[in-house]
């Protein structure tokens, strides 16, 4: 298998879409859909109506008929849902979700995954990300039975992962350890998933390949321990820079904040490119990589090529809401976009990057005029009970229920919901029968200032191909920094 030039970075929710992956595909790329909240993703397009009937199109290809009706049933609404109902919720993930739930997460990761591949014969990739530990194997599972080429995962240490494939190629019974709040030595608290329970009998006709697995790291540390350790093969690397959108690690060095009040990286921070290449595996540099010269500077550094997702987010593919894109081009245009790298938005913990937007919740008096709920769950913790048994609480939830569930208030300053805001960034947001309606909370690495550099002359939108001839030198652009 070639390796890519390109990798399509992915970004959740939904905005790594299977549109814009299956476009960077087509075009001998490495597109890659985000593995994000599908499950809901895919649950408020069938109540949306599922216009052009993609969804379904998708499921009908499903192994287990029976899964397919039993959603189809329950969310489906033929012309889409009333204005102004609020979207049917489907049930929080826990450490022993209910088997509908672990239906419809694989179903969901299913039908990204095979519409992004449908018609052509390039790669495509699902991000998935460790710190989303409750969801993964399941989310796994359905993007390995619509065949995915390669797995990628960040945001976290996912040593197992690699041995988990090598299981579900089998259709083996998983687990992994889970990650809880208070848990001591002797505790093992685990998350289970087993093929079996789902596909049942359609298991023995099912066969299976293991995608590649590439794993987004910002260290060296992290690097070497992962090809050395891991429970699997470990088959590339991502090395990802402070600049990147989403998450970041956060900074290594002593923690500082700068006058913006976002933290401040230095050369601890940076990652030696000679010792990544003593490692003798593939890997390609993510983090302000979105412009030809940059393409360059990574294969001379013996990178493969480079992981870009901000480039991306604001073409015409993506899953981005258009008044979004179209917000966030002008801007650009008259050099007024920017980033806040905010290192208390997200309820991980990790440095956050959030796109300065009018309407959205990177607005202080927005996001304080919002009634905190917690009602996606995406990103909520375990944590150890008195009685020794596992519950859930977010930084972001209200604050009456997080003390409640013996949390810091401390935690909680500062912290947004951003299952939510991600979801009202795709144009799904959640109503409320208040008439409230979550609002949009957008993130993008540093490269958004320069967005506008694939935009046509006298035009207002721009290609996913666009940006992949502008990488590849074959096309004239303006240079990235100015």
């Amino acid at each position: 298998m070639t390796e890519p030039i390109i990798i399509q970075g992915g970004m959740g929710a939904g905005v790594s879409n299977w549109r814009l992956a299956r476009t960077v595909s087509r075009m001998g790329q490495l597109g890659v859909v985000s593995g994000t909240a599908l499950d809901t993703i895919l649950v408020r397009r069938l109540q949306d109506g599922d216009p052009g009937g993609a969804m379904r199109r998708s499921l009908a290809r499903f192994p287990v008929p029976e899964i397919v009706q039993r959603i189809l049933d329950k969310f489906f609404v033929p012309g889409g849902k009333p204005a102004g109902r609020p979207y049917k919720a489907i049930p929080m993930y826990t450490l022993d979700p209910p088997t509908e739930l672990l239906e419809l997460s694989v179903a969901a990761n299913f039908v990204e995954v095979d519409l992004a591949k449908a018609g052509h014969k390039g790669l495509v990739g699902i991000n998935l990300l460790e710190k989303i530990q409750m969801h993964s194997l399941a989310a796994l599972y359905g993007a390995m039975l619509a065949k995915v080429d390669y797995v990628l995962m960040g945001a976290g240490i996912p040593r197992a992962i690699p041995g988990v494939m090598d299981q579900l190629v089998e259709h083996q019974a998983v687990s992994i350890k889970a990650h809880v709040v208070g848990a001591g030595p002797d505790d093992d608290f685990r998350v289970h998933f087993d093929p079996k329970k789902v596909l049942k009998d359609a298991l023995a006709s099912i066969k299976m390949h293991r995608p590649k697995f590439l794993a987004i790291v910002a260290s060296n540390v992290l690097a070497i321990t992962l090809a050395k350790k891991a429970s699997g093969k470990v088959d590339g690397f991502v090395i990802e820079g402070p600049t990147a959108g989403g998450h970041n690690a956060p900074p290594r060095g002593e923690k500082q904040l700068n006058e913006k009040g976002e933290p401040v990286y230095g050369a601890k921070d940076e990652v030696d490119l000679e010792g990544i290449k003593k490692l003798g595996l593939p890997f390609w540099l993510a983090g302000s990589f979105g412009g030809p010269e940059k393409v360059k500077e990574s294969l001379t550094a013996g990178a493969n090529g480079v992981q870009v997702g901000t480039a991306f987010a604001y073409c015409a593919q993506s899953g981005l809401a258009s008044e979004i894109k179209a917000q966030v081009l002008r801007k650009a245009k008259a050099g007024l976009a920017r980033i806040f790298t905010d290192p208390m938005a997200s309820p991980t913990g990790f440095p956050f990057k959030v796109v300065e937007l009018e309407g959205t919740y990177s607005e202080v008096d927005d996001y304080q005029g919002r009634t905190r709920v917690c009602n996606l769950g995406y990103l909520r913790t375990p944590y150890k009970k008195a009685d020794g048994t596992a519950d859930y609480r977010c930084a972001s939830e209200p604050l009456k229920e997080y003390e409640k569930k013996s949390g810091d208030l401390a935690e909680t300053v500062g912290r947004k919901c951003l299952c939510n805001g991600l979801m009202a960034n795709i144009g799904l947001p959640q109503l409320y029968p208040s008439g409230d309606v979550e609002k949009p909370l957008v993130t993008s690495g540093d490269d958004v200032k320069y967005v506008h550099r694939f935009l046509a002359e006298g035009k207002e939108t721009y290609s996913a191909g666009d940006v992949i001839r502008n990488l590849l030198g074959l096309v004239k652009a303006a240079p990235l920094a100015v």
